[in-house]
C-alpha cells in the first residue's frame, strides 16, 4: 500500500495488523452503534465557507489547552487497553505526542502504568481518572498522577456502569487475551503484533495490577474490575477530587447544557463535550452537535474541548469554529498505532495538522485563535 494520506488509511493498515478482538475494541460503539456512528457523521453536515483573494502566509496552528502551551487544538484522548494495539503503545503514542507538542493523556485502564510513562517522556503528561468504590486506590492514582509531574488530571464523568459493546463480547476480549482456538487464531494471523508482544512484558493493566488490593493475576483482575466502577458518583465527589489533586482539572462526558452548568459550579478547568465515543448511551446525540448548546449555556466560565468523531484536519477546525478551545483525538491515533508503532502516530497528527493549516487557509484565516464561527457556512 501507499503512503497513508489519510486517517482511513491508517484504519485499513491497522486493520490487517491488529488482531480482530483489539481492532475492534477500538473500532467499535454501544448497542447498534448510532451514536458512534452519527460522531463521524455529523461533522460532515458541517460545511466551510470558502474565501480567497486573503494573504494566506505565515500561518499558525499553536494556541493553549488549559493554559499550556500546545502546537494545535488537539489533544491523545485517554483510551483503554492503547498497549494491545502496539506492544508498550501508551509509551510509543506519549513520545510522538511531546516530539508533536500535543498533550497525551493516560488512561486508568492502561497497559503502561504511569511510571512507565514517565520513563521515557521529559514533559509533563494527562492522567485519566476512573473514579472507583475503592477510594483508598483512587487517591494512590492522585498521588502517583502527582509524581509523575502530570500536568492535568481528566475526570472521567460518563462511565459510571458500562455500556454494552457486542463486538467485545462476541470476542471474548480480555487483556491479556484468552488463549481459546478462536483468539490464538487471530493472532496467529498477525504474526509481526505477536513479534512485538513477545518482546514486552506489559500485557495487561498496568496501573492496577500490584496496586489494587489482592489484584494478582487476570482472574482477580477482572472480578476486580466489574466491581469497583462507582455508580454513586456524583457532583459531590468532584470537590473531594479537586482538593487531592491540587492541579488543573477536566471532566470528560459532558453531553447536556443542564451538566455543562453543574461542571462550571465545580470548579473545575475544562470540561470535554462527549459521549465516550459512542460507547455508552446508545441513541445520544453527536459530540459535534451539542458543542454549540454547549458553549452557550457556559459563556466564557469553563474553557470547552470535544472529543468524539474526529477523522480530519477540518473535523478539529470545525468544532474550533463552534466554540471548542481543544479537542482530543482517539481511534485516529489509535490507527496509527496499530498500524505503524510511534512513526504511525505521528503520522497521524501529521495528517490532521496539515489537514488543518490547508482548510484554514482557504477559509481565509491565518491563526487558529482567530478562527470562530464566521468559517461555518450558514453562521456568519
Amino acid at each position: 500500500m501507499a503512503a497513508p494520506l489519510t486517517i482511513a488509511d491508517l484504519k485499513k493498515l491497522a486493520r490487517r495488523r491488529v488482531p480482530k478482538m483489539f481492532f475492534d475494541y477500538a473500532d467499535s460503539g454501544a448497542w447498534t452503534e448510532s451514536t458512534y456512528a452519527a460522531n463521524e457523521s455529523d461533522f460532515s453536515q458541517i460545511k466551510l465557507r470558502q474565501r480567497v483573494m486573503v494573504d494566506m502566509t505565515n500561518r499558525t496552528l499553536a494556541t493553549t489547552m488549559i493554559g499550556q502551551k500546545v502546537s494545535m487544538p488537539v489533544a491523545l484522548a485517554p483510551t483503554g487497553l492503547t498497549g494491545m494495539q502496539h506492544a508498550d503503545g501508551e509509551m510509543l503514542a506519549a513520545r510522538a505526542a511531546e516530539e508533536f507538542g500535543v498533550p497525551f493523556t493516560l488512561s486508568t485502564m492502561s497497559i503502561c502504568s504511569i511510571e512507565d510513562v514517565a520513563s521515557v517522556t521529559t514533559r509533563p503528561f494527562w492522567f485519566q481518572l476512573y473514579v472507583m468504590r475503592d477510594k483508598d486506590f483512587v487517591l494512590n492514582l492522585i498521588n502517583r498522577a502527582k509524581a509523575a509531574k502530570c500536568s492535568a488530571l481528566v475526570l472521567t464523568a460518563d462511565l459510571q456502569i458500562l455500556g454494552q459493546r457486542h463486538k467485545d463480547l462476541r470476542n471474548g476480549l480480555s487483556a491479556p487475551p484468552k488463549f481459546t482456538p478462536k483468539h490464538v487464531w487471530q493472532m496467529a494471523t498477525r504474526p509481526f503484533w505477536c513479534l512485538d508482544m513477545l518482546q514486552t512484558k506489559r500485557r495487561s493493566f498496568g496501573n492496577i495490577v500490584g496496586h489494587a488490593k489482592n489484584v494478582t493475576n487476570i482472574a482477580s483482575l477482572s472480578a476486580w474490575t466489574h466491581e469497583q466502577f462507582d455508580p454513586r458518583l456524583s457532583w459531590a465527589d468532584v470537590a473531594w477530587i479537586k482538593e487531592q489533586w491540587g492541579g488543573p482539572l477536566i471532566i470528560k462526558g459532558i453531553l447536556d447544557p443542564e451538566d455543562a452548568k453543574a461542571a462550571v459550579d465545580t470548579g473545575a478547568d475544562a470540561i470535554v463535550v462527549s459521549n465516550h465515543g459512542g460507547r455508552q448511551l446508545d441513541g445520544a446525540p453527536s459530540s459535534i452537535s451539542m458543542l454549540p448548546k454547549i458553549v452557550d449555556a457556559v459563556g466564557d466560565r469553563i474553557e470547552v474541548h470535544l472529543d468524539g468523531g474526529i477523522r480530519s484536519g477540518q473535523d478539529v477546525l470545525k468544532a474550533v469554529a463552534l466554540g471548542a478551545k481543544g479537542t482530543y483525538i482517539g481511534r485516529p491515533f489509535l490507527y496509527g498505532l496499530g498500524a505503524m508503532g510511534k512513526e504511525g502516530v505521528s503520522l497521524a497528527l501529521g495528517i490532521i495538522r496539515k489537514e488543518m493549516d490547508i482548510t484554514m487557509a482557504l477559509c481565509g484565516k491565518r491563526d487558529i485563535n482567530d478562527v470562530n464561527s464566521s468559517i461555518i457556512a450558514g453562521r456568519q
